[in-house]
């Protein structure tokens, strides 16, 4: 397993946030950033490829032992075909993509009535795309991005059915889908292509409960438990660090209208999901990020920096002790 670093956990920093002031990242520049952390890849949007050398850029990886991973934002053939044809340029063996669908917290009620026609939409989208990764010798890896739970990406893996095709674990964002990150990857492991390490601290509401970014390891995700998972099923898989969001996600599990576009679940399932959440949530108190609180651009970004710098450092321990390396 190897321990690599994404953009849209550090969003002020990388000047990537709409509000930020600061000259957006480039890829050579996350590149160096990731190497001065002694992280082993980085996963980078279409968008940081602008004015790069791309075949530099590659050579650069190659030779410092980093991998790289492209980030996509569609189920359309169009577009990924785009970043299938980066990532053959960059050598590349993953392109990770969202179909989007649901708000985030898991959201679906603008879509009531219309998830299963959307689903069917997103088949047929990746469907054709996995063949064109196929083709490329290029991996495409859907995301839970807090909007498809653990059995539509099993329905997409096994309705494609190619070894091209799989998914992207984000481990914080099964719980915004009312699932448990561990039960979740187990269910989801067959399939792993690409992880994303993400954290949450877990506040109740009258509505069920708020997700709010904190650094990796303090929060409600059991990353040993994870681990375990990985090493069985997909022992070399890339793990891109991504701190959650600026914005807590609310996820209002107890409210009717959440359920209708979800598949059907058992009351035990969801007794599990609450009991998991209540075991694991912090005292009721201020649940709001400084960007929330309205903070200056320098305290977000010193904010951001702290996080990902304890994140790193308790990731490559949290490696190291399972006889992995990180350098």
């Amino acid at each position: 397993m190897k321990l690599g670093l994404a953009v849209y956990g550090t969003t002020f920093m990388m000047g990537i946030h709409p509000q930020s002031s600061r000259a957006r990242i480039t890829a050579s520049q996350l590149l160096e950033q990731a190497a001065q952390l002694n992280l082993q890849g980085i996963e980078l949007p279409l968008s940081l490829l602008e004015g790069e050398d791309v075949a530099a850029l590659a050579r650069r990886a190659r030779e410092g032992g980093q991998y790289l991973v492209v980030a996509s934002g569609s189920y359309a053939p169009k577009p990924l075909a785009q970043a299938l044809e980066a990532a053959v340029q960059l050598g590349a063996p993953t392109v990770r993509t969202v179909v989007g669908g649901a708000d985030f917290g898991g959201d679906r009620r603008k879509m009531a009535g219309r998830w299963p026609a959307f689903m069917e939409e997103v088949l047929s989208g990746l469907g054709e795309a996995a063949l064109a990764a196929a083709k490329a010798g290029v991996t495409l890896a859907v995301e839970n991005h807090q909007d498809l739970a653990s059995e539509e990406l099993l329905w997409l893996c096994e309705e494609i059915d190619s070894p091209n095709f799989g998914i992207t674990l984000d481990t914080g964002n099964p719980l915004a889908t009312a699932e448990e990150p561990v039960h979740f990857a187990r269910k989801i492991a067959p399939h792993l292509k690409h992880v994303h390490l993400k954290d949450y601290w877990a506040y109740l509401s009258e509505e069920g409960y708020r997700l709010v970014r904190c650094p990796l390891g303090q929060g409600v995700v059991d990353f040993p438990a994870l681990f375990q998972v990985f090493e069985t099923y997909c022992p070399e898989v890339n793990m891109s660090m991504e701190l959650g969001a600026l914005e807590a996600r609310h996820t209002r599990v107890l409210c009717d209208d959440y359920w209708p576009e979800y598949p059907v679940r058992s009351a035990a399932q969801l007794a599990g999901l609450l009991r998991f959440v209540q075991t694991n949530a912090k005292s009721m108190g201020d649940w709001r990020t400084p960007f929330e609180q309205g903070a200056t651009e320098d305290e977000i970004i010193a904010y951001e920096q702290r996080q990902l710098l304890t994140s790193v450092a308790y990731m490559q321990g949290a490696v190291q002790a399972r006889g992995g390396r990180t350098t």
